[in-house]
């Protein structure tokens, strides 16, 4: 196993264990490959939830850019649900399971068809 699928091991694990989901490994797997690089860096690999500024990008460049979705106080509110869901004490919140929750979150999954 190389060393992307040993994170999609981990963003799985975070989804089943701290989260309480059951992952769809196809669809993780495709969202993981969308981050990019990023995955790799241990900074821009985790979303500071914490961090207004943070929450802003995953809002613009995620949200929007990538799943097509209009501004709107919705899109706030479940970044929100979704680290509340994820822990907020919990310190590393991947953002490969925090892209795959809000994917899920939005019904958009056919953007990773």
């Amino acid at each position: 196993m190389g060393k992307r699928d040993d994170l999609i091991a981990k963003y799985a694990d975070d989804l089943q264990n701290k989260c309480g989901m059951t992952p769809d490994m196809d669809l993780l797997t495709k969202v993981t490959i969308g981050c990019g690089p990023s995955i790799y860096n241990a900074d821009a690999s985790t979303v500071a939830g914490s961090q207004p500024s943070e929450l802003e990008t995953v809002k613009n460049n995620f949200l929007m850019k990538k799943l097509g979705l209009s501004d709107g106080l919705e899109l706030m509110e479940a970044i929100d649900k979704v680290i509340e869901v994820y822990g907020r004490s919990e310190r590393n919140k991947y953002r490969a399971v925090i892209y795959y929750m809000l994917t899920k979150h939005f019904g958009k999954e056919a953007v990773y068809g």
